[in-house]
């Protein structure tokens, strides 16, 4: 199964999927959970997001999942401004962005390949156009003889995994996760760390937020580091001294 992007899916004249320019981001009338961020992230880049507790990881994801507004500055994706794109292009723009959630998400009375296939069941294919290549993505990330059973019997790292291949089904642009090792063991890390790997490889651009600093260190990949909503560093994680 290829899930590498298609050449219609390339950017003309500019490779940044992802940019900031001054983005701050706060929940109805606290105070800003994210400040002034300005920062652009390359087409096929690999960048984990760091930083302590309530830094604003997870919010900064939501900003790239449309979950979420900013409440200054501006927001592209795909070259598009978020802000003056109508209601028929946030979805279309959704559609080209995979999201591993930290609670996983799944559907317990679902059995994984229908887990799976919701983002195709969504977007209209019949079953017989994608059957195939659903049970080959299972296969690839470990679920081959799993596939039709239901969430509450998976283990962890089999939900991490199934939570992995519905995000990516679609053949996503840019591949977004919020703590996907947090659930699972060591050796169970080290393996979604080479999925995620692999994804990059085949073309996808992977945003990771975690606190995991062994898994940051293993990849070699460079980081975005928070710090009470603030955009500290970004680059290699060794270059960043408090």
């Amino acid at each position: 199964m290829s899930i590498s992007p298609t050449a219609s899916d390339t950017l003309a004249g500019d490779d940044a999927v992802v940019r900031f320019d001054d983005v701050s981001m706060r929940y109805g009338r606290e105070s800003e959970t994210l400040k002034d961020l300005s920062f652009s992230l390359p087409q096929g880049s690999f960048h984990f997001v760091t930083g302590p507790s309530g830094a604003g990881k997870t919010s900064l994801l939501k900003l790239i999942y449309l979950a979420a507004q900013p409440s200054k500055g501006l927001l592209h994706l795909f070259g598009q401004d978020v802000d003056q794109a109508g209601p028929d292009i946030r979805p279309h723009l959704r559609r080209r962005i995979g999201v591993v959630f930290q609670e996983f998400r799944l559907l317990d009375h679902m059995s994984a390949f229908d887990n799976a296939a919701v983002p195709l069941r969504i977007a209209g294919r019949r079953p017989d156009t994608y059957r195939q290549d659903v049970a080959e993505l299972l296969a690839w990330v470990g679920l081959k003889d799993r596939m039709h059973a239901l969430p509450p019997t998976l283990a962890g790292g089999e939900k991490q995994r199934l939570a992995i291949a519905r995000a990516v089904v679609g053949r996503p642009d840019i591949l977004l996760a919020d703590e996907p090792t947090g659930n699972v063991d060591h050796a169970m890390g080290l393996r979604i760390l080479r999925l995620f790997l692999e994804l990059n490889r085949l073309g996808a651009t992977v945003l990771i937020a975690t606190h995991d600093q062994d898994l940051v260190a293993r990849s070699g990949m460079p980081v975005l580091h928070l710090e009470d909503g603030r955009l500290i560093h970004m680059g290699q994680p060794g270059d960043y001294r408090p």
